[in-house]
């Protein structure tokens, strides 16, 4: 296996990260356990998979041209001459809870000198049940990557497989100069429209800062301390929804996130009047097959939850016409599309510019809400079955919360991660996010 350079938007988040502000992805998988030596039986079972399995294997290492300094240069994932996959899958001590475990080891960064993905296995004190909590770094996976690389280390599973890159003809050592022409044209026309394209972005970030009111919650510094937290709801009840207003099940669950922060707000006393933030939806410009899925392709959606409406309905269009609006315009222009300038930026701008990069944030987004896919089929580790996923993004400095969700055999999960000084009561706002399909519910039947 041979090394391969970063993509910018990789090098990007690998350079933003700090010891206070990780830039890991992680993702809670609760498993029904037949014994209370089912959890020591996985940890085997993990570490003995992790060692066969290539992607598990690569580190990332600086690189730099040959004769200037290391801020000239990139980064690449590279084998791990001494990996040993005993350093990064742990058995902890029993714990009657799996979320407040799962928050203190999501606050911790990975080791930069190895590769930089660990698996924590948290028997249940019950011993009927067993966790797993997968941690990533955004450098070396994005969602669809990390599910490829969790679901290696899985019991097997009858997976598509990926369709074949085209191959292209080969190419002379000389360009054909009857094709020099419209090779020159198409250059000047890519790099206008790169042009063009960025400056709308930077415009379209400007304004979305204008006439914006956060919560108090959402705008406080961060500490780099973590707590996680998960609700279930059943995804028949967000198709009755949807059925009866229209729009997607994201657009239903985005606005259950609109819901729920106007609920926990006004519960805590900060308040949710004139409060709007911005919410920035990931979009992955991955094919979902491709046969190489290495680097981050990501752009993304930015939108104001309509928070401050009292009509739970309203809020659910309002969502559905934000939404409308930002497909129609495409995920290449629009402040959400911030991602897609990483392209432009050569290697020392975001090893320089990657701590600022991270503190500016707060200046784009107020909150996260990203989707992560999962497989329709059962996953099982050991014979024993998933009950529970919970996915987790990753927090930037200043950012208090982020909402994560996957829909798995019939159930919506939501992982929320946030800041644990800045918002103690996370369990406040997860069970506001079950009281809000509720809502919808009443809502639609009236």
């Amino acid at each position: 296996m041979t090394s391969d350079l970063l993509a910018p938007l990789d090098l990007a988040f690998w350079n933003m990260e700090s010891a206070d502000h990780p830039m890991h992805l992680g993702a809670l998988g609760v498993f029904a356990a037949p014994s209370p030596t089912a959890g020591a039986h996985a940890a085997d079972l993990l570490a003995a998979r992790a060692a066969a399995v290539p992607g598990l294997r690569m580190r990332i290492r600086d690189v730099w041209p040959l004769g200037f300094p290391t801020a000239f240069g990139g980064a690449a994932r590279e084998p791990a001459p001494d990996f040993d996959p005993l350093d990064h899958v742990t058995l902890r001590a029993p714990t009657a809870d799996f979320q407040a475990e799962a928050g203190r080891l999501m606050q911790r960064p990975l080791d930069r000198e190895r590769p930089p993905w660990e698996a924590h296995v948290l028997p249940g004190e019950d011993g009927l049940s067993f966790a797993v909590l997968f941690k990533f770094h955004h450098a070396l996976a994005d969602g669809l990557r990390a599910l490829t690389l969790a679901a290696a280390v899985l019991d097997p599973m009858d997976m598509p497989a990926p369709r074949p890159r085209p191959v292209e003809p080969p190419r002379g050592l000389l360009p054909d100069v009857r094709r020099l022409p419209d090779v020159v044209r198409g250059a000047l026309s890519g790099a206008l429209s790169n042009v063009g394209r960025a400056l709308d972005i930077g415009a379209s970030v400007a304004r979305s800062t204008l006439d914006v009111r956060s919560s108090v919650a959402l705008s406080a510094e961060s500490t780099g301390t973590r707590r996680t937290a998960g609700v279930v709801v059943d995804l028949d009840d967000v198709h009755r929804v949807r059925k009866v207003v229209g729009g997607t099940v994201n657009d239903v669950l985005i606005a259950v996130v609109a819901g729920a922060l106007r609920r926990w707000l006004d519960e805590r006393g900060d308040g949710s009047e004139g409060v709007a933030p911005r919410a920035l939806i990931p979009v992955s410009k991955r094919r979902p097959r491709t046969a190489h899925p290495q680097g981050n392709r990501l752009s993304g959606y930015l939108m104001r939850l309509p928070v401050a409406d009292r009509d739970p309905l309203r809020r659910l269009a309002t969502v559905r016409a934000a939404m409308d609006r930002n497909k129609d315009a495409g995920p290449n222009r629009g402040a959400g599309a911030v991602a897609l300038l990483a392209d432009h930026v050569p290697a020392l701008g975001h090893r320089l510019g990657g701590p600022l990069v991270g503190q500016a944030a707060r200046l784009w987004f107020d909150i996260l809400v990203t989707s992560v896919p999962l497989p329709s089929i059962g996953l099982k580790l050991g014979g024993n079955p998933v009950t529970e996923v919970y996915p987790f993004a990753p927090l930037a400095r200043g950012q208090s919360l982020a909402v994560a969700v996957s829909t798995y055999r019939g159930r919506v999960h939501y992982g929320l991660v946030a800041d644990a000084h800045a918002v103690p009561d996370l369990d406040l706002l997860a069970r506001a996010l079950a009281e809000e399909v509720e809502t919808l519910i009443t809502a639609c039947e009236v």
